[in-house]
């Protein structure tokens, strides 16, 4: 696996990433549209399992659009990551907190798929559906958390 990391880092487009300050606050101020974009649709889909946001309406009539707007973020972050991930991927590769964000983010994202939006289509329990916001709140806001770390302490 680290040969592959210095054979990415060697690529013109890492290259083009790692000596352009312009093209890398670029690239991270797209990142950050993304990452909002997912958040959002995190917080707003799991607010309202929690019955703290919108609990008047269906679960899965809030969690249809929120999961939209979290695929297209992850899409946008998932792009844009592995751009600015290429210039430095043997350092982040073996980086604590980078290590703890794509786990993660692996983690939300499945539970998302497949817990999150089961619990909104069939769940008549409210404490089953409090329980799946609850979790998936911890998992994006960890995620989230996880992400400024790493960018405070890299």
């Amino acid at each position: 696996m680290a040969a592959f990391f210095v054979w990415l880092e060697g690529t013109r487009m890492a290259i083009a990433v790692r000596d352009s300050l312009m093209l890398t606050g670029a690239l991270s101020a797209v990142h950050l549209v993304g990452f909002t974009l997912t958040t959002g649709g995190a917080l707003v889909a799991n607010l309202n399992l929690l019955g703290l946001l919108f609990p008047d309406r269906p679960p899965l009539e809030v969690t249809r659009p929120a999961s939209r707007g979290i695929a297209l973020g992850l899409t946008i972050s998932a792009l844009t990551g592995v751009l600015l991930f290429a210039p430095r991927a043997t350092v982040a590769s073996v980086n604590g907190i980078f290590q703890m964000k794509m786990l993660l983010l692996v983690a939300a994202v499945l539970f998302h798929s497949l817990v999150h939006q089961r619990v909104a289509r069939t769940a008549t329990s409210s404490s089953m559906r409090r329980g799946t916001g609850a979790v998936g709140l911890v998992l994006w806001v960890g995620l989230a958390l996880a992400g400024c770390a790493y960018i405070l302490l890299e």
